[in-house]
């Protein structure tokens, strides 16, 4: 019986961690899951755990990328609304595919103040359910030769210190992203 639950539940983590064929084809983490335990790379380079990132009530927002326009301006409508969202206790965090170099990037240009993380390797985003297949050459080249040919959904989650999800916001078309004002209103109901 304990051989075939643990096969079971290998099975399930792996097809879990598989990057689908399409964005319609995804198989997102929902309301009331866990954020899983997973390493992801600061702007400075180093591996950080999900656990120490979100150990608080967290917007947590993953992009395709900051060569990805709709991405840049999804990322500075936060930045604009940025203190609204903390005076009601929440962090903003942002993780894309993107290496910590280009990171740097983004987050000047931008003039974002928020955290950026990278998952070059996409592993993040499979746990999570929501990579798929993308073609490489770009994304070779703003992972750093990481990126196996995937890219996330766009996705906002909002996260209680928990690491449970409270609300999420998903949509296989990378050009409709959840606007701040909308946020605001769900925090405000959370």
């Amino acid at each position: 019986m304990k051989k075939l639950l643990f096969i079971f539940l290998a099975i399930t983590s792996f097809a879990s961690a598989q990057i689908a064929e399409t964005a319609e084809d995804i198989s997102p983490l929902l309301i009331g899951e866990k954020i899983p335990k997973q390493d992801l790379i600061s702007v400075d380079d180093k591996l950080v755990s999900t656990t120490e990132i979100f150990n608080e009530k967290t917007v947590l927002i993953l992009y395709r990328g900051g060569w990805c326009p709709y991405c840049n301006a999804q990322l500075m409508e936060m930045q604009e609304i940025e203190s609204q969202i903390i005076e009601m206790g929440y962090q903003i965090v942002a993780v894309s595919p993107d290496s910590p170099k280009f990171l740097k990037e983004t987050t000047t240009e931008d003039k974002l103040n928020y955290q950026l993380f990278s998952d070059s390797d996409g592993k993040f985003s499979q746990a999570l359910g929501i990579a798929f297949k993308r073609e490489k050459p770009k994304l070779e080249k703003y992972s750093e030769g990481k990126n196996p040919g995937f890219l996330p959904v766009p996705t906002v989650y909002v996260l209680n210190e928990n690491r449970e999800i409270e609300f999420l916001y998903i949509n296989p078309n990378y050009s409709k992203r959840l606007k701040g004002d909308l946020l605001l209103s769900v925090l405000k109901n959370l």
